[in-house]
Order: structure tokens, then C-alpha cells, then sequence
């Protein structure tokens, strides 16, 4: 085993969107672990949007602390045990989940690790957005048998897996946007999309009206802005939203990444009823019908796999061009 590791360091805040050049991949001794700590070695962590939000300054409220200038990035991990306290109930070999990504080996504190089995074909699987849909889409915002369902965003990360998840809960029409004609054709042969809203191909509220001609049901909001205006346009009386992430503002290169301002007519939302929640989090449960989907092949997980923690910086900023579609994870 090596005596050091390397991680992704933020080395300055931008002014904008965040680029390769604002990270350095460091060398550090091999961390140490406290007494209660485990020592694993990463084999692949997550990339996701909202790190530009705490490159920015974070946001009050959420569980998530900012990015200062040389702090280490992180995010969710599946990593290997190189040693653990007894106490634990972990062994040398174990695979587990925790959130000290960006970096070749963590010391994690045993609680915070979450024993990954076996049963999923892929280990990286784990790091799948279809909880965080499965939750959305069965607590706050409920598919039932026949629904319309509209889902923005979705090519990316959670999208990629709400589309499945809202047919395999019974949707009679799934539809999703897009910001490329490319992806919008994989949505339909490849994740369970019916139809796309292509940004930039025409007006959104016309697109999904044409879309949707009855009006949708659900509505699942990874972007927000103009596409949270169409679905309030295009809603059937009783519908029901969950606001997932605000991707339109927090990847604007004139905005913080931390406020989403959008102007909404509320008088919409009273007179169809609208029942508009935001995303009530992870309770850290997975669903045992969630992980027979993924079992089965009924539910796939589609990411782009970036080899090595030196592409690290380039997977980040691939992600924020919307250049790949589904999650994408750095394999170690």
C-alpha cells in the first residue's frame, strides 16, 4: 500500500463557473486513522452540480458546508476497507459508503460508513441517483397508475433514473427535457421517455403543451426557471411537484449558484390546485423494490465512468457543459 494519497483541492473561488484550473490534485501522507475511524481506499466517487453551489458559499440550511480555497472536495463514495476498528463490524475487503470523495483513501468516522453488499452487478451502482427519484416520486410528489408525467432535466444524474422509476411505478406517459437533440433521442430508446422538451428548439411551454396535450400530473424539477413556468402552465387540476434542484440558476455563469430567482404566477397554483413541495431528503433507507429494479436490469444505471483522480477537475467541468448523459463517476 502507498504511503500517500492524492486528493482535489480547491486553489481558488472563480469568478463564474468553476474550471480545471480552480482545482489542484495534491499529495498528502497516507491519513491516519483516530481511534472509531475506518481507512478505506476510494474506488469511485460521484460528481455532482450542487458543488458549484458550495464553491459559491454554500446555502443556509442545507447539510452541506461551503468550499474554501485548499479545502478538500467531497461527495459520495464507494470505497474498500483497509482497516477498521473492531467495534465497527467491518472487515479488510468490505465495500462502503460514505462521503469523503475526491481523494485516493479516507479516515471516516465507522458511523458514517454504510456496508455496500453484493448484489448489484456494479459497485458504482450504489452511487445512483434512484433513491433520491424513488423518494421523490413515491413520498413527495406520488405516481399514480396512468399519470402524465413531466421530469426537467432529464439526462442527468437523477433524471436519467426518474424517467424508469415514474414508468415503473405505473406512469402512462413519461416526458423529460433535454438541452441536445442527442440526448433527447436516447431519453426515448434508452430511458423510458415517451417525449422531450429540447431547450433551445422552440419555446418550453409550447413544446410540453404539444407534449402533454391533457396536462401533466407529476412534475419531478431538477432545472426550475422557464421550466417550472411551462409545468405550471401545462398542470391538470391536483397536480403535483417536487423541486428537486434549480440547475437552470445554479449553473448560470452570472449567478452565485446560490439563489434560483424565478417569477411564477401564483394565482395557477390556487386555481388548478397545485400541491408545489420541495424535496424532503433521504431518510438513508433504500427501498427493497428499488434494489430488485436494479437487480433485475428493470432500472439501469446510466453514467459516464471518468478513469483516474488527475481527470477529476475535467469530469467536474464536463458535467457543468452538460456534455455526458446520466451520473458521472470518477473511478480510482
Amino acid at each position: 500500500m502507498s504511503s500517500f494519497s492524492r486528493e482535489v483541492r480547491l486553489i481558488a473561488v472563480p469568478d463564474g463557473l468553476p474550471r480545471p484550473e480552480h482545482f489542484a490534485v495534491v499529495q498528502e501522507p497516507m491519513p491516519v486513522p483516530d481511534e472509531g475511524q475506518v481507512l478505506v481506499r476510494n474506488r469511485f466517487f460521484h460528481v455532482f452540480p450542487a458543488l458549484r453551489t458550495l464553491i459559491g458559499g454554500g446555502l443556509k440550511g442545507t447539510p452541506f458546508p461551503p468550499l474554501r480555497p485548499e479545502d478538500t472536495l467531497f461527495g459520495a463514495a464507494i470505497g474498500e476497507v483497509v482497516s477498521a476498528p473492531p467495534s465497527s463490524g467491518l472487515h479488510p475487503g468490505d465495500l462502503v459508503k460514505h462521503w469523503l470523495g475526491w481523494r485516493e483513501y479516507a479516515a471516516v468516522p465507522a458511523e458514517q460508513c454504510a456496508p455496500v453488499d453484493g448484489t448489484l452487478p456494479d459497485p458504482a451502482a450504489h452511487l445512483s441517483q434512484a433513491p433520491l427519484a424513488y423518494a421523490a416520486l413515491t413520498r413527495d410528489a406520488p405516481v399514480r397508475p396512468g399519470d402524465t408525467v413531466f421530469v426537467s432535466g432529464g439526462a442527468g444524474s437523477v433524471g436519467s433514473v426518474a424517467g424508469q422509476t415514474a414508468r415503473l411505478l405505473g406512469a402512462g406517459r413519461v416526458i423529460g427535457s433535454t438541452g441536445s437533440s442527442g440526448k433527447a433521442e436516447r431519453m426515448v430508446s434508452e430511458l423510458g421517455y415517451d417525449a422531450t422538451v429540447i431547450r433551445g428548439a422552440g419555446p418550453i411551454d409550447e413544446q410540453l403543451a404539444k407534449a402533454a396535450p391533457d396536462g401533466i400530473d407529476v412534475f419531478l424539477d431538477n432545472v426550475g426557471g422557464e421550466q417550472l413556468q411551462a409545468a405550471i402552465a401545462t398542470a391538470r387540476p391536483g397536480a403535483r411537484f417536487v423541486i428537486v434542484g434549480t440547475l437552470a440558476k445554479q449553473l448560470s455563469p452570472d449567478l452565485s449558484g446560490t439563489t434560483s430567482p424565478v417569477e411564477i404566477d401564483t394565482f395557477q397554483l390556487i386555481a388548478k390546485h397545485i400541491e408545489m413541495r420541495g424535496f424532503g431528503g433521504l431518510d438513508g433507507t433504500r427501498a427493497e423494490r428499488l434494489d430488485g429494479w436494479l437487480r433485475s436490469g428493470d432500472l439501469t444505471f446510466p453514467h459516464a465512468r471518468i478513469p483516474g483522480i488527475d481527470q477529476a477537475p475535467r469530469a467536474l467541468d464536463e458535467l457543468i457543459s452538460g456534455r455526458h448523459l446520466g451520473a458521472v463517476v470518477v473511478g480510482l
